[in-house]
């Protein structure tokens, strides 16, 4: 009993002590990217500074202690690759996601398994082993080596902003693989374990696994009703977070409960899978219940606290020998691996008759892997101790290679693709100008009140010069389509405002074009469908919808009628103007300093696309968008001290 309790004790001091381990973590992994290196090699490398072979914070006998961790992070992993798996958005590119993810499995599988086999005497520590040894090291790195990496491709997706066929294929290539990645990793295992035990794998050793799955397939099925109950409950967020890592967590506590019953009446334990339960019990929750969006947004909040532990642990129980003995060869089999992606990416391509340009790129984006593969590699490591710890440092090494080439890869080839779509940058000219994209009425007004304020303004129409009046004064161009080289043509990339009349349709295509190659400051658009509605928000477009504009308008009158008045204009001599600071000798300035007309005020200010919160000790910076409220002529004389005329 004193042994229980000491156990325990000890137990929750190495945990509170790991905790402190990990906060330092997140505070220095972050001191990677600024590197271009991936997160996950600064948690590695906080793990290895504190683990046995330097700093000695975490012992290594500690490591298996401490294994708790690396089961609920595990549960985690599977449960986020389970929740990527989204059917409806995979169905638009089904052809072609289901030629690459099988050809990828195929090729990565095989050809990575073979060429571990066969060269496994250049791997120091599989080289004087027996037949059984090597063919289980060969199945399980073959598995691994098909692992990917669904967050890394998210995030840079979302970094580039990413849309097109190429970003379609990749996204449900890789979240299917890791899907099916973990299902073979449970075959493979379950093939090691009965090899490394020296049985005789027959057909009734196939049999039993078979029934293995299946009953881990059910109990998945039954998790995933227990997550969307657990999910539906009304309790805070943080709460149900605690009780998803507990539903996840006891699933290895049930694989134990059962592996010791079964023994007792079986010659062979029964095991269940718990990363195959956990990744249908997620699949499920994400497709066949209204609660999905919660739940990623649960996993998206636990990710980092979850991730930065596990990560943290497995550089602490990492090697340190082993990782430099396995850093020539790691490079050897990263070469190995990223020749079958190819021949995989190619063969699926050619099957699903894929574009040859996006056949010639689509390999770049499957080189990166992270959370799944170190995950399965932790499973290795724990469970054959003769081999784990020098097949995690190989694989790792691997991995970290993989992360620091794969994300420049993905980008080249979202890139090449022509699906990049971050914004563009802009460049003040000095001249305010605006494009105003349909001839109407409205768009005719609208360029004369701009005029009389200054601006530049031309209005561009697909209208015949025959079936229009050209006003006068008023640059009126007229074009076949909306496409780069018409944009250019009108000097686009120098406008500083694009107001959109036509269809919602080349209302996009516009926005688009600007967004990408021009980064134009402000674009405005009146909305026919509000469908369309996200897709503009999502470029940062002011939205004018004619179906609430009056209502808004109306309500403010009622509720503010002089403001409303002065932000409209409608006051005699007053208005509101935004002024971006291009004078170099007013960087540095603070708004108490600033001398301002007797009569104009500072609504805003703007930097980088964000609105900040000011106050007279605020300090002005060259290309901030200020707004001021003022008489027109003080405003112009703040016009003329904000410009750069030094030229």
């Amino acid at each position: 009993m004193n042994f229980s309790f000491e156990s325990y004790q000890q137990l929750i001091v190495l945990s509170l002590g790991f905790a402190v381990i990990c906060i330092a973590a997140s505070r220095i992994a972050p001191l990677f990217q600024r590197v271009n290196l991936p997160i996950i090699t600064g948690f590695l490398a906080t793990g290895v500074l504190a683990g046995p072979y330097i700093l000695d914070l975490v012992p290594k006998e500690s490591s298996h202690q401490l294994n708790f961790i690396n089961e609920i992070a595990l549960a985690f992993i599977a449960f986020a690759a389970g929740s990527e798996l989204y059917l409806r958005e995979l169905r638009s590119r089904f052809k072609s996601i289901k030629w690459n993810t099988i050809s990828q499995l195929v090729a990565t599988f095989g050809f990575g398994g073979l060429s571990v086999f066969f060269l496994s005497d250049l791997i120091p520590f599989i080289a004087d082993t027996d037949f059984s040894t090597r063919l289980s090291v060969s199945l399980l790195a073959g598995a691994i080596f098909v692992a990917r990496s669904p967050t890394s491709a998210i995030a840079i997706i979302n970094e580039l902003r990413a849309k097109g066929p190429l970003t379609q294929t990749v996204l449900g290539v890789t979240v299917l693989t890791d899907f099916f990645v973990i299902i073979l990793f449970a075959v493979a295992m379950s093939f090691a374990v009965s090899l490394s035990g020296g049985d005789h794998f027959n057909y009734i050793s196939i049999i039993f696994l078979l029934v293995e799955i299946s009953v881990s397939l059910g109990i998945g099925f039954l998790l995933g009703k227990v997550l969307n109950i657990v999910i539906s409950f009304r309790i805070r967020r943080y709460v149900k977070s605690i009780l998803i890592v507990a539903l996840g967590y006891s699933v290895y506590i049930i694989k134990l409960y059962i592996q010791d019953i079964s023994t007792g009446f079986m010659s062979h334990a029964f095991t269940i899978e718990p990363l195959i339960i956990c990744i249908i019990a997620s699949f499920y929750v994400a497709n066949y219940t209204k609660n999905r969006p919660e739940f990623l947004s649960i996993l998206d909040k636990t990710f980092p606290l979850i991730y930065a532990a596990f990560f943290t642990l497995t550089g602490a129980s990492l090697s340190l020998y082993a990782l430099m003995d396995a850093s020539l060869i790691a490079l050897l089999f990263f070469f190995i691996r990223l020749l079958s992606i190819m021949a995989g990416n190619y063969f699926g391509g050619v099957m699903a008759k894929d574009p040859w340009p996006q056949i010639h790129v689509g390999w770049m984006p499957y080189v990166t892997q992270a959370g799944v593969a170190l995950g399965l590699t932790a499973v290795v490591s724990n469970e054959f101790p003769s081999f784990g710890p020098d097949f995690a440092a190989f694989i790792i090494a691997i991995v970290v290679i993989n992360e620091i080439v794969g994300p420049p890869l993905f980008k080249y080839a979202i890139t090449k693709a022509g699906e990049n779509r971050n914004k563009g940058s802009f460049k003040f000219d000095g001249v305010r100008d605006a494009i105003i994209f349909g001839y109407e009425s409205q768009s005719v007004s609208l360029a004369r009140q701009l005029m009389n304020n200054g601006w530049q303004v031309q209005i561009v129409t697909r209208k015949k010069p025959k079936e229009i009046e050209v006003p006068d004064g008023i640059v009126l161009r007229h074009i076949e389509q909306v496409d780069l080289d018409t944009l250019k043509a009108m000097n686009a990339d120098k406008s500083e405002a694009i107001v959109c009349l036509m269809s919602d349709r080349r209302n996009l295509e516009a926005c688009e074009l600007a967004y990408k190659h021009f980064g134009t400051p402000d674009m405005i658009v009146r909305l026919g469908d509000r469908s369309y509605y996200d897709k503009f928000l999502a470029l940062g477009v002011r939205v004018v919808d004619p179906s609430t504009a009056i209502v808004s308008l109306l309500d403010h009158y009622v509720r503010s009628p002089q403001a409303t008045s002065l932000l409209l204009g409608m006051q005699p001599g007053q208005d509101t103007r935004d002024l971006e600071l291009q004078d170099q000798s007013l960087h540095g300035i603070t708004l108490r300093d600033l001398r301002l007309p007797s009569d104009v005020l500072i609504l805003s200010i703007h930097r980088g696309g964000q609105m900040i919160i000011s106050h007279g000790f605020t300090r002005l910076r060259v290309g901030d968008v200020v707004t001021f409220v003022g008489s027109t002529e003080s405003l112009d004389v703040m016009q003329l001290k904000f410009d750069n005329y030094s030229s």
